[in-house]
């Protein structure tokens, strides 16, 4: 099986179109519960094909020939799955709660490749 790099990704303008910043504290803090159970259902369900659990991003530095410098992207956590193919490690994604639950955007799905030469 292969190693595949899911990036869970959390735009300004999903969050926005989630309204997850206009719910009341009560409603919001339900939805949080309802949604960490799901996702542990989600990680359950899939265990034998998660390599790493990952977790929550925070605050990106980037390091370039010019110096570090604080940035913003839209990366929001991550977790290492294996599949056979591609397609097989995207559908484990599909109705995820990152994005049917909480006001996350999408997932990405990219294939860890090894070194070339080694």
């Amino acid at each position: 099986m292969k190693a595949f790099m899911a990036v869970f990704i959390g735009t300004p303008e999903s969050r926005e179109k989630s309204g997850w910043d206009r719910l009341d504290e009560a409603t919001r803090k339900a939805r949080e519960a309802e949604g960490m159970k799901a996702w542990m259902d989600w990680a359950s369900t899939h265990a034998n094909v998660i390599a790493d659990g990952g977790g929550p991003l925070g605050k990106t530095k980037r390091t370039a020939s010019n110096g570090v410098s604080d940035i913003k992207n839209n990366m929001a956590g991550y977790t290492i799955v294996k599949a056979e193919t591609h397609e097989a490690a995207a559908r484990l994604f599909e109705n995820h709660p990152h994005f049917t639950i909480f006001p996350g955007d999408s997932v990405e799905i990219m294939e860890c490749l090894p070194i070339p030469g080694q």
